[in-house]
């Protein structure tokens, strides 16, 4: 089996490709690239502006604070998640660093640029990245803010602050 037809089988089972149909999802790999990192490797940097979107084929990439000097890991990023998307869309400097946890971590990359041309040529695929955008961000918080109550619930006990 060929590169995209994996692909293609492996998209088809996310939420991001859910409403899509087959040949949308071939469309979507059209405009994408495979990009492979290396554990360890950064993949996007605190302060660079969002020039592109990563969705996490296999592996699993880690969102990293910088706490002044020391490195807190405050997300995952696992198989079928979409990362780099608040500053690509927001446009302002990227406030985590992305670095991948696994050796081998592949992600589909889609650039600014082809971003542009989806929305132009295939905007209801566009629409569907958007709105997976989105559900990403929101599953992020949610698991960010149940660890901050989890932590702070150890920390001082239930109800207080």
């Amino acid at each position: 089996m060929d590169l995209k037809k994996n692909l293609t089988n492996l998209l088809n089972q996310q939420h991001i490709c859910e409403s899509l149909t087959v040949k949308e999802v071939e469309t979507l790999l059209d405009y994408t690239e495979l990009v492979t990192a290396d554990k360890n490797q950064i993949i996007a940097d605190v302060g660079e502006i969002g020039d592109a979107l990563y969705f996490v084929i296999s592996g699993e990439a880690g969102l990293i604070y910088d706490d002044n000097g020391r490195d807190m890991e405050v997300g995952r990023m696992k198989e079928g998640e979409l990362m780099g998307e608040m500053s690509f869309f927001d446009r302002q400097p990227r406030l985590l660093r992305m670095i991948a946890l696994e050796a081998d971590t592949q992600m589909l990359k889609l650039t600014r640029p082809m971003y542009e041309r989806l929305r132009v040529e295939h905007s209801y695929i566009a629409v569907n990245l958007l709105e997976h955008a989105i559900i990403s961000l929101d599953h992020l918080v949610r698991r960010v803010s149940e660890q901050e109550a989890s932590l702070t619930r150890y920390m001082f006990g239930p109800g207080k602050r």
